[in-house]
């Protein structure tokens, strides 16, 4: 067992797959200190060297050291914890399930009442990654048609605002979940609702948000100029909300697969940056919150497309671990699918079939998927086996069920 801290560990790890020496990393590292801090470099691989060991925690070195492998502190040194919605309910206004809806048929809304809709709405966007999909689907749809009915009873002014702004992030839940399911039509009209409502209640969040599904919907589809007009759309209108953020993202996957490794870098850096800037999430489990870990998954799904074979690589069994509590439950089972294709197409490049087949087919039997992304990066295997193997017939049987997988959605 590797008992080092998991950021010793990964210092290690990313070093290692640039082939970097610890002389390399302290090189890259005093490139990126301020100019008043001085440091002599013997003394800084002296550090670097604890560090590596885990014998001692590196503090004022942090953001640098992130910021040398291309990621963010909040990545590199995660703050990990979980809030439970239904507990917090309670916690907060006293009420459950039953309570809240019982009080939303009374004639005037209080602020308890708000509160535990609101802490609902969250709690809905943070069963997003794990809950199944259809059970998400019929729940999301009633919390929003409850949400939706309190317009016709006596409400405030900034009550009204409030109902408005959480009818407009359980709409873009319940699009996103529509276009897991392979019901795009239904998502879209999802979609332009949540902005229609974002735009009524000023949420520049929900806007954004709405125009980053926009880019989603165009990336699965292979429309990547699409996936940029509507990724510069959405940065225009919220520049310095979370969501900012994953439209850079989404950014520079399209770039990536438009083969123009200069902007791909480019979006990449402008997202590290801005997240870097925002505040630690206060709740990292919700859909709509860029949580700094995530950033390792989108330079991933980037870098495994310009053919960064070892830093996908090395980005992928970090996502594993991000994303894995430590009984071994699956806290984000899309985004480790999305990690173990990036692995077995790496493995498929790399001459490695058994791997490949295997990494594949464990990422295609979640009980939690996205149909449509899923289908989009597992195309990459399907590539890669066809590329490598063109006479295997395992990789064939492969790649045939990628073909349904695709024309199931």
């Amino acid at each position: 067992m590797d008992e080092r801290p998991d950021w010793a560990r990964r210092m290690v790890e990313e070093r290692a797959a640039r082939d970097w020496s610890q002389a390399d990393a302290i090189r890259a590292l005093m490139a990126r200190l301020p100019d008043d801090q001085e440091v002599s470099e013997q003394d800084l691989l002296r550090q670097w060297k604890r560090w590596e060991r885990g014998d001692a925690q590196p503090t004022k070195y942090r953001s640098a050291i992130a910021a040398v492998f291309n990621t963010t502190t909040g990545a590199f040194f995660p703050e990990r914890g979980r809030r439970d919605g239904r507990a917090e309910i309670l916690q907060v206004s006293g009420m459950d399930t039953v309570d809240v809806i019982a009080r939303l048929r009374a004639s005037d809304i209080d602020v308890a009442t708000l509160d535990a809709l609101r802490i609902t709405a969250d709690r809905l966007c943070c069963e997003y990654a794990y809950l199944p999909a259809d059970q998400l689907l019929l729940e999301g749809k009633a919390w929003l048609a409850r949400v939706v009915g309190l317009q016709h009873q006596r409400v405030s002014l900034a009550q009204h605002r409030e109902i408005i702004a959480l009818a407009g992030k359980l709409s873009l839940l319940v699009g996103c979940v529509e276009y897991d399911s392979g019901r795009p039509r239904d998502a879209e009209a999802t979609r332009q609702a949540a902005l229609m409502l974002g735009q009524e209640a000023g949420e520049l969040s929900v806007q954004g948000w709405a125009h980053e599904m926009r880019a989603w919907f165009a990336l699965t589809r292979g429309d990547y100029r699409g996936v940029i007009a509507a990724s510069e759309a959405g940065i225009a209108v919220a520049p310095t909300e979370s969501v900012a953020v994953q439209l850079h993202a989404q950014r520079a996957k399209a770039w990536a697969r438009l083969g123009d490794r200069t902007q791909t870098e480019v979006a990449l850096d402008q997202g590290r940056q801005l997240l870097e800037r925002l505040p630690y999430p206060e709740n990292i489990e919700d859909h709509f919150v860029v949580d700094p870990a995530k950033w390792d998954f989108y330079r991933m799904d980037a870098l495994r497309k310009v053919g960064e074979n070892r830093l996908a690589e090395q980005l992928a069994h970090e996502v594993i671990r991000a994303g894995t509590d430590f009984d071994g439950t699956e806290r984000s089972p899309m985004r480790i699918a999305e990690a173990r294709v990036t692995l077995g197409v790496v493995a498929a490049r790399e001459g490695d079939l058994d791997s490949a087949l295997g990494f594949g087919e464990r990422a295609l039997t979640g009980s939690r998927r996205s149909l449509p992304s899923l289908a989009m990066v597992s195309a990459d295997l399907g590539q890669a086996l066809q590329s490598h193997y063109p006479h295997a017939s395992e990789a064939q049987a492969f790649i045939a069920h990628l073909r349904e997988l695709r024309g199931g959605q």
